[in-house]
């Protein structure tokens, strides 16, 4: 199979990916789960955002995924969204057992896809219900699922202390991330080639 150029196995595709949501919906956690197999219980706050990242491979193709940790405060909404420039891809993270994490997902939805430069709407974004390992459940999975599914983003119920659906909700978000990544830099290609100046032959006047 042909490949366009730099989109050869041997080059690694670099894709950004941000995980974003309230404060305390365990982002941290999920991400240390999914990079290094731990499970963290760090009650600090992200203050601004860290950047974790994991090689791994999808379609065969090496994919660098440069995961960037944002903190979920609110006085913080305006630094952190600084960060969503140049994504390739968004998680938008809330807590199972805590129906305002869920109810914020709209907002950080909405100021994500307003930040990041207009491209088509579906950005590649998956939603992650996490701590489903404890009992004091706020959030069915039909609300989410309904929310998620009236997006038309995929939804996942994870938990990263007992490491349920981590990788496949990443994996997932990078195999869209890749997908659509691809796409524009084929559209891309075809565009530079279209562009010759003079399409129409200059009609020579007498």
């Amino acid at each position: 199979v042909p490949q366009g150029p730099s989109m050869d196995a041997s080059k690694k595709v670099d894709l950004k990916i941000i995980i974003i949501g309230a404060l305390g919906v365990g982002k941290t956690s999920l991400l240390h789960q999914y990079v290094h197999k731990t499970f963290y219980e760090d009650y600090r706050t992200t203050l601004g955002a860290s950047i974790l990242t994991k090689v791994l491979a999808v379609d065969s193709t090496p994919l660098k995924l440069q995961i960037w940790d944002t903190g979920g405060q609110e006085r913080f909404r305006s630094m952190v969204s600084t960060f969503y420039k140049g994504s390739d891809g968004c998680m938008l993270a809330f807590d199972v057992t805590d129906k305002e994490s869920f109810e914020a997902l709209d907002n950080w939805r909405d100021d994500f896809l307003e930040k990041v430069i207009p491209r088509e709407q579906d950005f590649p974004m998956v939603v992650l219900g996490n701590k489903i390992d404890l009992s004091d459940r706020q959030v069915p999975k039909e609300t989410a699922s309904a929310w998620c599914k009236e997006k038309d983003i995929p939804y996942f119920e994870v938990s990263a202390k007992n490491n349920i659906n981590v990788a496949e909700a990443f994996e997932t978000l990078a195999k869209q991330a890749l997908t659509t990544y691809k796409g524009i830099f084929e559209s891309y290609l075809t565009d530079s080639i279209k562009l010759t100046p003079n399409d129409k032959p200059k009609q020579s006047c007498c």
